[in-house]
């Protein structure tokens, strides 16, 4: 194998391994925002861990952040505005992400 396949090979590999740290940052960022909306929510326990599960899952109803952005902004109503969510979800990505990175070492 030619030096330049190894290379091919070592990019494909961290495109690939990036790309699963991103999916699981994301999942995790939304799972933390779901905990956090439940506790504005006022809900505890199995509840607050059952609303952060359709949270997550309410990622894959489209490309990008904005269907999690609509369910908890919908969610949550006067509770709060766009700005303090977004804010929490920008806050909780750096959350997930050294979390993650924590978890890998």
């Amino acid at each position: 194998m030619s030096s330049f396949d190894d290379r091919e090979n070592a990019f494909e590999s961290k495109y690939a391994h990036d790309a699963e740290m991103q999916f699981k940052a994301d999942a995790r960022r939304n799972k933390l925002l779901g905990l956090w909306a439940a506790e504005l929510l006022g809900k505890t326990g199995d509840e607050a861990a059952e609303y952060a599960r359709e949270v997550v899952k309410s990622d894959f109803e489209e490309a990008g952040h904005e269907d999690v952005y609509r369910k908890v902004s919908g969610d949550l109503g006067d509770k709060a505005d766009e700005a303090t969510i977004r804010a929490k979800m920008a806050e909780l990505m750096g959350q997930a992400k050294a979390q993650i990175l924590s978890e890998t070492d």
